[in-house]
C-alpha cells in the first residue's frame, strides 16, 4: 500500500497558489526504482550511471556553467544558426502554437521563439522538478499573456504527454529539442524517442531539433573536458547523487574525469576512472573498482546531416528543412510528419 501511495503521489498535478503555472508529474521513477537502476548499473561488468542522475540542484547549476564555457561550442553554434535563419525557421513553423520544450532546463532557448511565433502556450518538459518550476515561474512573469505549464517526466521511460497537449486541442504543437540532447541516446533509442514524438504530432504540428555534427576530434573532446574543470566537477557530482540515493560512500576526488572520442561509434564517452583501488559501499552491497577501472556516465553521439535526416525519415517524418553553420559542425532541422507531406 505504501508503494502504491508513493506512486500516485508522483503522478499528481501541482498548481501554484495563483493557479499558474501547472506542473504534471508523469512517468517518473519511484525512489525504489531509481535505487534499483543505479545499483544495477554500478554492479554491471561495465559500470554505468545514467546521465539522468546528473541533474540534482548542484548538477543543474554546474551544467548552466558548462553552457557558458568557451570550449562548449554547441549552444553558440545553435544560436548562430537561429540568428542567421530565424525568419526561415519561423516560416516553417506554425504561429500561435503550444510549444513543447523537451529537456527545457532554464528555458532560455525558447524565449526568441515565444516572441517570433507569438506562442499561446509553453509546456516545459524536464526530469528536474525544482528546476522546471523555477523556469515556468520566471517565464510566466516575463510573458503574462502566455500559458506556462510543465511536465516532470523521464525520457528514458518513454514520452507520453498527449493528455496535457489535449487540454488545448485548437492549438498546433511544436516540439522543440535543442542542444543536441538527442545525442545522449544511442541511435536505436534515439529512433524510439523520435517515433514517440512523431506519434504526438498532427498535420499542422512540427519538430524543431538541434543536432551536433561530426567534426575534428580536438574540439569535440575539449567540449567535454574543459580547461577550468567545470565538466569534471559536473561529472564527479553524480557520485554525490549516488551516495544520497544508495547510502553509498564514493569519494568523488578518488575518480578522474575522462572524455574520449570513439571514432567508430561517432560518440564522446564520459567516464569516471578510479585513481587506485576503491572499495565502495553501495547500500548493503559492495564493489571494488580497480585502479584505472571506469564508470561510464554519458555518451554523446554525433551525426552527419544525411545520417540524421535518415533517422528522422525512419521515425515517420517526411519533409525536412535543414540549416547549418559555415563549417557544417551543427545542424538544425524542422521536420514534418510524413503522412502530411506536401
Amino acid at each position: 500500500m505504501a508503494q502504491a501511495s508513493e506512486f500516485h503521489a508522483r503522478h499528481a498535478l501541482r498548481i501554484s497558489p495563483t493557479g499558474a503555472p501547472r506542473v504534471w508529474v508523469e512517468n517518473v521513477d519511484t525512489p525504489g526504482q531509481r535505487r534499483a537502476e543505479l545499483l544495477a548499473g554500478l554492479l554491471a561488468p561495465q559500470a554505468t550511471v545514467s546521465p539522468k542522475f546528473f541533474y540534482d540542484e548542484q548538477g543543474s547549476a554546474l551544467y548552466e556553467a558548462i553552457v557558458a564555457l568557451d570550449e562548449y561550442y554547441p549552444p553558440r553554434l545553435e544560436a548562430s544558426i537561429f540568428d542567421a535563419h530565424e525568419a526561415a525557421i519561423a516560416a516553417a513553423l506554425p504561429h500561435g502554437a503550444q510549444w513543447v520544450d523537451l529537456g527545457c532546463g532554464d528555458g532560455r532557448k525558447s524565449l526568441r521563439w515565444i516572441r517570433a511565433l507569438e506562442l499561446r502556450r509553453y509546456i516545459g518538459v524536464d526530469i528536474a522538478e525544482a528546476w522546471l518550476q523555477a523556469t515556468l515561474e520566471r517565464g510566466s512573469r516575463a510573458f503574462p499573456d502566455v500559458a506556462f505549464d510543465g511536465i516532470v517526466t523521464d525520457f528514458t521511460r518513454g514520452l507520453s504527454i498527449g493528455r496535457v497537449l489535449s487540454l488545448r486541442p485548437e492549438l498546433p504543437a511544436v516540439f522543440f529539442y535543442p542542444g543536441s540532447s538527442i545525442g545522449n541516446f544511442d541511435p536505436p533509442r534515439a529512433l524510439e524517442l523520435l517515433r514517440s514524438v512523431r506519434q504526438h504530432l498532427g498535420a499542422d504540428d512540427r519538430l524543431l531539433i538541434g543536432v551536433d555534427g561530426v567534426k575534428p576530434e580536438a574540439p569535440l573532446v575539449a567540449a567535454y573536458d574543459d580547461a577550468l574543470g567545470v565538466t569534471a566537477a559536473f561529472n564527479r557530482n553524480v557520485l554525490r547523487v549516488v551516495n544520497r540515493e544508495l547510502g553509498a560512500d564514493f569519494d568523488p576526488a578518488a575518480f578522474e574525469h575522462q572524455a574520449l572520442f570513439d571514432a567508430t561509434a561517432r560518440r564522446i564517452e564520459m567516464r569516471l576512472v578510479a585513481r587506485g583501488t576503491q572499495r565502495v559501499r553501495l547500500g548493503d552491497r559492495h564493489r571494488v573498482f580497480e585502479n584505472g577501472e571506469a564508470i561510464v556516465t554519458e555518451h554523446s553521439h554525433k551525426y552527419a546531416a544525411d545520417g540524421f535526416a535518415s533517422l528522422l525519415h525512419d521515425a515517420g517524418f517526411g519533409r525536412l528543412h535543414h540549416w547549418t553553420d559555415a563549417h557544417g559542425w551543427y545542424h538544425v532541422f524542422v521536420a514534418e510528419p510524413a503522412a502530411y507531406r506536401q
